[in-house]
C-alpha cells in the first residue's frame, strides 16, 4: 500500500521554525516528486513546495521563498520541510504528496499528484 505519513507540525510563535517530514513507503521514491500543499481555514489548496527526486529541481511558492527549505533524504525514502521565520499567515494543515512527473508549470497543481498524506497542523501565533 502507498503511504505518505506527514508530521512535525504544531504550535509556534511568530518568527520560529517547524520542521515538516513526510515518510513515504509503497511507490518507487526515487521516480517520484514531492509536494507538499497546505490549506488554511476558508482557503484553497496551496502549493507550498516541491522537490523532484529524478532531477534534484526544488520549487517554491512565492510566499515562502527564502524561508523554507525543502530537502529529500532517499536513503529514507523521506523528504523534509524546514520552515523558518514563520508568519501567521503560515497557520494551515500541511498535506504532502507525490507525483510521478513535474516540472516549474505543474508543481503546484493538486490534480498532478497521484498519492496524498494525511495532514499535519501547523499554528503560528502573533
Amino acid at each position: 500500500d502507498v503511504q505518505l505519513q506527514a508530521s512535525g507540525g504544531g504550535l509556534v510563535q511568530a518568527g520560529g521554525s517547524l520542521r515538516l517530514s513526510c515518510a513515504a513507503s509503497g511507490f518507487t521514491f526515487d521516480d517520484y516528486a514531492i509536494g507538499w500543499f497546505r490549506r488554511a481555514p476558508g482557503k484553497e489548496r496551496e502549493g507550498v513546495s516541491c522537490i523532484s527526486n529524478i532531477d534534484g529541481s526544488t520549487y517554491y511558492a512565492d510566499s515562502v521563498k527564502g524561508r523554507f527549505t525543502i530537502s529529500s533524504d532517499n536513503a529514507k525514502n523521506m523528504v523534509t520541510l524546514q520552515m523558518n521565520s514563520l508568519k501567521p499567515e503560515d497557520t494551515a494543515v500541511y498535506y504532502c504528496a507525490a507525483a510521478p512527473e513535474m516540472s516549474d508549470k505543474t508543481w503546484s497543481a493538486p490534480f498532478e499528484y497521484d498519492y496524498w498524506g494525511q495532514g499535519t497542523q501547523v499554528t503560528v501565533s502573533s
